[in-house]
């Protein structure tokens, strides 16, 4: 890794950093607000059918640079038509925010099943938008704190983000996903306390210096309709589906 007298000198590379659950309770929403107005966040992924969804777009609003996707969910809506489902939340998201999604991803990866992810690509293509793991945005999601019902901080620690941006940051365009918030009394999940870890750590100043110092170059979202990546293609990264 590069240290303060040897920066990297690999080319540009550009990271995504991704908020997942805005919508789900006002802590996370506050929570997501604040590592992004404080930190490194990016952008974030609406839940539209949860009761802090309102206050959310709201404050989406508020927050020019703040990219802002729909984050679909198929667990709530009982035995209803994929596709109904999947349009249903885009109106949503649409009469929320008064636009459209940024990029679409889904709570827990459930776009992932077959089943499901045809109707969400189809969507995709159509508003030109990428979908998480569909994309040539590479995906990075081993920032998290919690498995085997177990809690583990660590993993979201500021010297684990640093390891992370410095070894696992491939490719031209990633997207850290994380899950920053605060646990308040309407939060309805089981990562609750380690989301008020990843808002300290998405804060630190060390993470900005180590983002220097590895030649990574911070955008959301909306940025990739205008970010082309140099080489013999020329691609471009918004339309990039697969």
């Amino acid at each position: 890794p590069p240290t303060d007298t040897m920066p990297d000198q690999r080319p540009t590379r550009y990271l995504i950093v991704n908020g997942d659950d805005l919508g789900m309770s006002p802590g996370v929403n506050r929570g997501i607000v604040e590592a992004h107005r404080d930190g490194i966040l990016t952008s974030a992924s609406l839940m539209v059918d949860r009761p802090a969804a309102e206050e959310a777009a709201t404050v989406a609003r508020e927050l020019p640079h703040l990219s802002v996707g729909l984050h679909l969910e198929y667990d709530r809506g009982g035995q209803a038509d994929l596709r109904s489902l999947t349009l249903q939340q885009l109106d949503r998201f649409e009469w929320l925010t008064g636009g459209l999604p940024t990029h679409i991803d889904s709570h827990r990866d459930v776009h992932r099943r077959p089943d499901v992810l045809r109707h969400v690509l189809e969507l995709a293509r159509q508003l030109g938008v990428p979908v998480r793991g569909h994309s040539l945005v590479h995906c990075l999601t081993t920032f998290y704190g919690q498995w085997g019902g177990e809690d583990h901080p660590e993993q979201v620690s500021v010297d684990n983000l640093i390891r992370l941006l410095n070894s696992e940051v491939a490719g031209s365009v990633t997207e850290l996903v994380c899950h920053p918030g605060y646990h308040d009394g309407e939060l309805d999940s089981s990562y609750a306390g380690v989301r008020e870890v990843e808002i300290r750590t998405l804060c630190d100043p060390r993470i900005q210096k180590t983002l220097a110092r590895a030649n990574i170059r911070l955008v959301g979202f909306r940025d990739l309709a205008g970010l082309i990546i140099g080489g013999p293609k020329q691609v471009t990264l918004r339309t990039g589906l697969r």
